[in-house]
């Protein structure tokens, strides 16, 4: 598989795709079996009509947190170097690449389409309920089934090194 999704410039249409809501809890594999925390977004295809659309499998883009100031991982926005600039309300919001699945995870034969997140990130604390965003910014590859666990946590593995491959470059 290529390291790299996408031309250098960025994304191509129909990307950006972009989801927001509440971290919620999901199966509750993410860390316990595979070592890859996943945050949960609730599947409201009302509200992203493009999700029934799309294949499943693992994208790549970035998600932000606004995480809580008792948050330990909480880092609020430096404040405007213009010291005559208008006061903007300080931000808690915190970008980060991340990888996502869309779908049923066929190696846990799941029968509910799901959105997990893998921030590429290492969280001190869970934060179930903090709002999220997410800005989808390409496809990496399809869902799959696997003989083993080793093999699906090295395809995530891949997967994660794709994504901060592909988002580093000046055109992301």
């Amino acid at each position: 598989r290529p390291l790299l999704i996408g031309p250098a410039h960025g994304p191509l249409p129909p990307y950006p795709y972009r989801m927001s809501g509440p971290v919620i809890s999901g199966f509750g594999r993410g860390s316990k079996e595979l070592g890859i925390p996943t945050a949960n977004l609730p599947v409201d295809n009302s509200l992203y009509p493009w999700i029934p659309s799309i294949p499943e499998g693992v994208y790549f883009g970035f998600g932000s947190l606004l995480l809580p100031e008792s948050h330990p991982d909480y880092s609020p926005a430096p404040a405007p170097s213009n010291p005559g600039a208008a006061s903007a309300a300080t931000s808690a919001w915190s970008l980060f690449p991340m990888v996502m699945s869309i779908g049923y995870n066929p190696f846990y034969k799941n029968d509910t389409r799901s959105v997990e997140v893998h921030v590429l990130h290492k969280f001190q604390a869970d934060f179930y309920g903090v709002d999220m965003r997410l800005l989808v910014m390409g496809y990496i590859r399809e869902e799959k089934d696997y003989k083993g666990l080793e093999e699906l946590v090295e395809d995530i593995n891949f997967d994660c090194e794709v994504a901060r491959q592909s988002l580093q470059r000046p055109g992301w």
